[in-house]
């Protein structure tokens, strides 16, 4: 699905001196390497606080935490989505509502967030799923005339770009309140273990947000909160602020695979090509296909056999999930989210992807639809 050995081999003569050059000063925690890429990537995506933490995960968590939520707070998520969005409202004792999403963006809208605001609603977290941005101006607007909080799940669209009413473009993860992201490696940012950020705009935030991640502390021994240890070691930020300089080239080649898949399956009837909004770029995190025949494990089986990885984000809905259990009465669904997990599939997708490579994978589709 995602040629990391090829990319680092592309990488190779930079990031091995980034790495050596930690290791001489063995400035491993919060060393210059952190502060370097932290300060490019604010400048990368125009936002005023870039705050390196463990994980995506971890971003998310620490992000709720600095909105001062109370238990029983409901936080609105799309139940089309990686676990990690709704795990940590659970984890601290917030509750997930789940609500549906597009059958075509893959990501929520306001007319589906209005059937699930509550006054117990204190926050949003939209997910610009597969790398596309959800409509983040219809859903600035909401929050606003609610007040709410809106927290980004940027972890599958970094480098993505929207474009509001007027004209004026912003990165995906700088909109809302505030932006998390993931570095885990085969993200379009991606670092050689686990990585994660939170962004903001807002100084206050960003004051919590340094604060929870280092064990609740402003100064060193004096803790003000309860905080947690969550923080972006310098061997990785120095290998992602190598990759950061690549990261719009990694799009464009992103996009590029993208269009090729495109052209080939525009007239296989049983296929749903991905959905590109106009108010967002696609960075193309997964390459999703929706198999409109009721056919897309066979097609799974199928490509197995002919030595061609896909995947299925996600086959089971957040709330059909035992850990989720209690939140969800009985027999609950949502309609395009059930469709969603029984009929997408994505294909393989990276920078490196050679043209030969995806020739084959094209025609091996294109056979079992007898298109040939």
């Amino acid at each position: 699905m995602v040629d990391l050995i090829s990319q680092y081999q592309n990488l190779k003569p930079e990031i091995d001196q980034a790495i050596s050059e930690v290791c001489a000063t063995a400035t491993f925690i919060n060393g210059p390497a952190v502060k370097s890429f932290t300060d490019n990537l604010s400048q990368y995506l125009d936002v005023q606080h870039v705050i390196g933490c463990a994980n995506g995960t971890d971003a998310l968590q620490i992000a709720l935490m600095a909105l001062g939520l109370k238990p029983g707070d409901e936080v609105i998520v799309p139940a089309f989505t990686y676990v990690a969005t709704a795990e940590v409202i659970g984890l601290l004792n917030l509750t997930p509502v789940m609500v549906d999403v597009q059958a075509d963006t893959f990501n929520t809208t306001i007319d589906l967030l209005e059937k699930a605001l509550t006054d117990k609603t204190k926050a949003i977290v939209p997910v610009h799923l597969f790398g596309q941005s959800a409509d983040m101006e219809a859903i600035m607007t909401f929050a606003k005339a609610n007040n709410l909080f809106v927290v980004e799940d940027n972890a599958q669209a970094i480098g993505a770009d929207y474009t509001f009413s007027n004209g004026k473009t912003a990165k995906t993860g700088t909109i809302g309140d505030i932006g998390t992201t993931s570095f885990f490696p085969s993200k379009n940012l991606g670092c050689y273990g686990d990585g994660g950020a939170i962004f903001t705009n807002n100084d206050e935030l960003a004051k919590k947000i340094r604060m929870i991640a280092n064990h609740g502390q402003k100064k060193k021994y004096y803790h003000s909160v309860i905080g947690c240890n969550s923080r972006l070691d310098s061997i990785q930020a120095a290998i992602l602020d190598i990759k950061l300089k690549h990261l719009d080239l990694y799009s464009k080649a992103r996009i590029a695979v993208a269009d090729k898949y495109d052209e080939a399956f525009k007239n296989i009837a049983e296929l749903k090509t991905p959905f590109r909004a106009k108010y967002s770029t696609h960075v193309f995190h997964q390459y999703t296909l929706i198999v409109q025949n009721g056919k897309r494990d066979e097609l799974i089986e199928y490509l197995k056999t002919n030595d061609i990885p896909c995947g299925v984000y996600y086959p089971v809905p957040l709330y059909k999930q035992e850990a989720f259990s209690k939140y969800a009465e009985p027999g609950f669904e949502l309609q395009t989210t059930e469709e969603l997990c029984r009929s997408v599939i994505s294909l393989p997708i990276h920078t490196e992807m050679k043209p030969e490579i995806q020739d084959y994978i094209i025609s091996k589709v294109e056979k079992f639809f007898n298109v040939l």
